[in-house]
């Protein structure tokens, strides 16, 4: 079928992070992507996850800006942001970083801001 086109989307954590390949981002089209759950079985397959997204949107065909939104610091993550940023530029990839922290309550947590 067409693709779906979202604002916002989270890719799936644990075993479902398996099931994220270049076909889905070929087919959930989004404006931003959420890489959460900072878990073992995640950090297992994130890099394929993340080399599905630049194949995936190379499909596109079009000059949509896209930005990823990593939720935990990642080694894999690091290393491929380094390997692939030329690519992620090619094609309108943006990953958002931030040293931001938000304090409520008595806890307090790293943040970043995204508007649309």
């Amino acid at each position: 079928g067409p693709p779906v086109y979202v604002d916002l989307a989270y890719l799936p954590g644990s075993w479902s992070a398996q099931t994220v390949d270049e076909e889905f981002f070929r087919r959930i089209r989004s404006l931003c992507y959420v890489v959460s759950g900072d878990d073992h079985l995640k950090e297992g397959v994130l890099r394929t996850l993340l080399d599905a997204l630049l194949a995936g949107k190379h499909q596109w065909g079009t000059d949509t800006q896209v930005t990823l939104i990593p939720t935990f610091d990642s080694l894999v993550m690091h290393e491929w942001y380094q390997e692939t940023h030329d690519r992620q530029q090619e094609l309108g990839i943006t990953v958002l970083g931030s040293n931001s922290t938000v304090a409520m309550q008595d806890e307090t947590f790293p943040a970043c801001k995204v508007e649309f």
